[in-house]
């Protein structure tokens, strides 16, 4: 039994239940409003921290690439540029990219000093989502809508339960080591743009991006500590609507079609690991920050490695 329906959940649920295991995903939300739904989503392991990142993080590099060729995933890779104002190094997993380059002064846009172009893979997380749920069904998995309000009560439903559930891992835990960090993007028509941009500032939790995705673009984005409401906030919208349109002028009168909102799970390392409750065996899988889909598909291949060991050694 895997407990959420955002991308870790979805995609552990749709390993677990290829490898011929019985499985039914539980969540008190629908897949398409969870906080995953909410990302922006690009492939860069971001305010994650676990001493396997980049393995898990290549591992999903590797996957993502792969469903690219299948426009039906909502994955597609894309060309594009990381910049920033004053300078600093690139983000560290630029260095597992390949044709990694330095922008040329004339690629960069007014006001900034520095920049790297890549190609990674981005994801349109409702299109995305809705293939995972549909992939799951396909290999024989179950969804049931509803809430868990302690892990031990699945005891008498499953022998191993796998914890996806994000944020509220926190309640189900007692894990203080869990704090929430509420996310938005904004959506708007695309103007014409077809390559992502992503502004770095080490000083400055947001990040200020935006991800063309056929005939809209999502724009980013906040990352406020300490909170966890989910109530679209217009102001933040419209913050987010001006950053952007500074760097890309395109984008300036831009009609925001949607607001999207999430609560982003950090903790001081991602908690991939086995417990044992008693009444079922627990492996935790959450804690991911702003990588849960940069890392889902390496931490989920770990998960099925878990749960394989624990029913093999409880036949």
């Amino acid at each position: 039994m895997v407990v959420g329906a955002g991308v870790t959940g979805l995609t552990t649920a749709v390993l677990l239940a290829e490898r011929g295991m019985s499985v039914v995903i539980v969540s008190r939300d629908h897949p398409s409003q969870t906080t995953s739904c909410a990302a922006g989503a690009l492939w860069g392991p971001h305010l994650v921290e676990h001493e396997c990142v980049e393995r898990w993080g290549k591992s999903t590099l590797k996957t993502l690439t792969s469903l690219a060729a299948d426009p039906t995933t909502g994955v597609e890779l894309m060309d594009g540029v990381e910049a920033c104002r004053t300078p600093q190094d690139p983000s560290p997993y630029l260095a597992w990219l390949p044709g990694v380059r330095a922008c040329g002064p004339d690629e960069l846009r007014p006001g900034f000093t520095m920049g790297w172009r890549y190609r990674i893979p981005v994801v349109d997380m409702p299109v995305y989502l809705t293939y995972l749920y549909d992939r799951l069904h396909k290999a024989g998995g179950v969804f049931w809508l509803r809430d868990v309000p302690a892990l031990e009560d699945l005891g008498d439903e499953a022998g191993i339960v796998v914890n996806c559930t994000g944020h509220a891992a926190g309640r189900l835990t007692r894990d203080d080591e869990l704090s929430g960090a509420r996310g938005e993007v904004v959506i708007v028509d695309n103007p014409g743009l077809d390559e992502f941009f992503i502004e770095v500032d080490s000083e400055d939790p947001d990040l200020t991006y935006f991800v063309p995705q056929g005939d809209h673009v999502v724009l980013g984005g906040t990352a406020y500590p300490g909170r966890a409401d989910t109530e679209p906030d217009p102001r933040a919208a419209r913050e987010i609507l001006r950053r952007c349109a500074t760097v890309e002028p395109r984008l300036a009168g831009a009609v925001i079609r949607e607001v999207r909102v999430g609560v982003r799970p950090f903790r001081r390392q991602v908690r991939l690991e086995h417990v044992n409750l008693g009444r079922c065996h627990v492996v935790h899988n959450y804690g991911h920050g702003g990588g849960g889909v940069s890392l889902s598909w390496g931490c989920a291949l770990e998960t099925v490695e878990l749960v394989t060991a624990l029913e093999s050694s409880t036949r």
